[in-house]
Parts: structure tokens; C-alpha cells; sequence
């Protein structure tokens, strides 16, 4: 099987290109190493194609699109303050990247086309756990940016007859998530707080809970979803089919605890109604969120890079959220 993965290099194309190479898949990563790391995929060089390219920008990486059996796109700028403060980087990356990628893949006769989307479409939902049909209320800009890309995919599915589906990923925590960059996902903050000996910063009275999805269960999620027999557009929930409060989660993580103003544009959920996937691939999760935290807390060298946020600096970082969304 032969698959192209943009932004292979990341957090979970990096999972899910050592799924796919377990199982004697033909694989292709095009990143432009912006947020993925050459490390990740290190110890893959020589059993796969890896192409340096930026897919906002339509160049000889196209090329690589034309004889393979499946594409999963991932690549994609992240973050909401970034979002807020440079969203035309973010519509280049997440829209015309995404636009690119499905020029070049109507070219190609796929067998499957999966696209990387996120919860955060939701906004602040009206039900939970939140099913697929439920209303999008993107925002910011990068919510905004993951929707549209989503609602391309499905416009070439339907026009061009790109067999396509789309993954609405949930709060993803794991090995190799993104350490750099501004304030960021909950785990990754709390375990860099944790190695510094630092107190784990609760946003508001740490009541809200959220629906935290392991790495692998997603990698898992995609390599499923790349061999259903679906021919039609589907959207499908990809979350644990649980959720957590964050004060349960330092709880687990352990430490002193300081709390910090609640964020405007957040909801007090994030719970994934899992049924349609479990229906139409036969996917779940495996991993509980005791056990993939006990694999972190194992080996915290992973965030000894990771920038140590206190009350002052994340106040500092979250201004223009606070700013434009409050």
C-alpha cells in the first residue's frame, strides 16, 4: 500500500508513520519541518521517502500524489493566540494547503483521502457527549481555518469523486507532542511544569473536563479509516469515549496546584460521541488516560526543552485571547 502523509513529521503523523511501516506499508512524508521534527521520523530514514515541502505552496511535491493508493493530510498550523494573531498564515497553511493537496490528489485515483480535523469546530456545543451533526461554531481563526478545510474535502468528494473521509480529532496527548511554540495543550504544560518542579497552572476552578484522546488510539483511528469500504464523505468523531476534569489530571500528574482566569471561548466540555465510528469502522479507544499518563510520567526528558509557564507569562501569552475573544 502506498500512502502519502503531509506532516508526517509531527506529533501524530510521526505515531502513525510507525504504525503504517509496521505493517510493510509503501510510506511518503512531505513536511515543511515547521512544527515536525526530523527526529521523529529519524529512525525511519531509510525505510521511507521523506520530500521537505511546504503544501501551501504548489510545487514538485505534487508530483508524489499521482501513484499512491492513499493520502492522509495532516499537515496544518495549530494553536489558537498564534491563530488570532496571524490568521492569514494560518487560512495559507490550513486552506490553500489543504486546497493543493486536493488538486493534486483528484489527479490520482485514491483509494481513500483522510483529512485531519478538530474538534474545536465545535465551538462551545449544545450536547454532550457531541455527535457529528451538531452545530459548528468555530471561535477563532484556527477552528475556523480546520472547518473550511473539512468542508473542502467534502465539496471534491462529492464533485471530483475523491473517496474521502474526516476525522475530528479530541484534545490528542502523547509521545512526541509539540513542546515549542506559544501556550499550548493542558498535558504537555502541566509535564514540563512537573520536570521544573513548578506548581501546574488550572485554568479557572478546573472543573471543565475534556475528552483526552491517545496518540496511538488516533493512529489507530486513521489506518482503520483508510481501509473501510466507504465510498461516500464521511465525518466521524475520534475521541477516548470518556472525559476528565483537569483538576483530576493533576491529581494524577501530582504536584502543587495555582489557579489562573478562566478563558473566554472555551467550552466547560469536550466529549465525543464515538458511536458512528465505532459503527461504520469498527474502531475504539484502548487507552485509558491513567494508563497513557503513567507512559509519560515514565520519561518526562521529552519536555525538558518545553518552555515553564507561570500565572505571569501565560498571562502575558493569552492577552490578545482574552483580548478578542472576551
Amino acid at each position: 500500500m502506498k500512502v502519502v502523509i503531509t506532516g508526517g513529521a509531527g506529533f501524530i503523523g510521526s505515531n502513525l508513520v510507525d504504525l503504517l511501516l509496521s505493517k510493510n506499508w509503501d510510506v511518503t512524508v512531505i513536511d515543511n519541518f515547521e512544527t515536525g521534527k526530523k527526529e521523529n521520523i529519524e529512525k525511519h530514514k531509510n525505510k521511507l521517502n521523506l520530500l521537505e515541502a511546504d503544501i501551501s505552496k504548489k510545487g514538485p511535491w505534487v508530483k508524489k500524489l499521482l501513484d499512491v493508493d492513499f493520502v492522509v493530510h495532516l499537515a496544518a498550523l495549530a494553536d489558537i493566540v498564534p491563530s488570532i494573531e496571524r490568521p492569514g498564515n494560518y487560512f495559507d497553511s490550513n486552506v490553500n494547503g489543504t486546497l493543493n493537496v486536493l488538486e493534486a490528489s483528484k489527479k490520482s485515483r485514491l483509494k481513500k483521502f483522510v483529512y485531519a480535523a478538530s474538534s474545536s469546530c465545535y465551538g462551545i456545543p449544545d450536547q454532550f457527549p457531541t455527535k457529528e451533526d451538531s452545530a459548528l461554531r468555530p471561535m477563532y481563526p484556527y477552528a475556523l481555518t480546520k472547518m473550511m478545510g473539512e468542508q473542502l474535502v467534502e465539496h471534491w468528494s462529492m464533485v471530483y469523486g475523491v473517496p474521502a473521509l474526516s476525522l475530528r480529532f479530541f484534545n490528542v496527548y502523547g509521545p512526541r507532542a509539540r513542546t515549542s511554540g506559544t501556550y499550548g495543550a493542558v498535558i504537555g504544560v502541566f509535564l514540563a511544569q512537573k520536570l521544573a518542579k513548578k506548581p501546574l497552572t488550572i485554568v479557572g476552578d478546573g472543573e471543565q473536563t475534556r475528552d483526552f484522546t491517545f496518540v496511538t488510539d488516533v493512529s489507530n483511528a486513521i489506518y482503520l479509516s483508510l481501509l473501510s469500504k466507504s465510498t461516500r464523505f464521511e465525518k466521524f468523531n475520534v475521541g477516548s469515549g470518556n472525559t476528565v476534569s483537569v483538576n483530576r489530571l493533576a491529581n494524577i500528574i501530582g504536584g502543587e496546584v495555582v489557579y489562573i482566569p478562566k478563558r473566554p471561548g472555551e467550552p466547560d466540555c469536550t466529549f465525543a460521541d464515538i458511536t458512528r465510528i465505532r459503527k461504520e469502522i469498527g474502531w475504539y479507544p484502548t487507552v485509558s488516560i491513567d494508563e497513557g499518563l503513567s507512559e509519560l510520567l515514565n520519561d518526562l526528558s521529552h519536555w525538558k526543552g518545553a518552555p515553564v509557564w507561570d500565572p505571569a507569562s501565560i498571562s502575558l501569552a493569552t492577552k490578545k485571547w482574552f483580548r478578542h475573544l472576551g
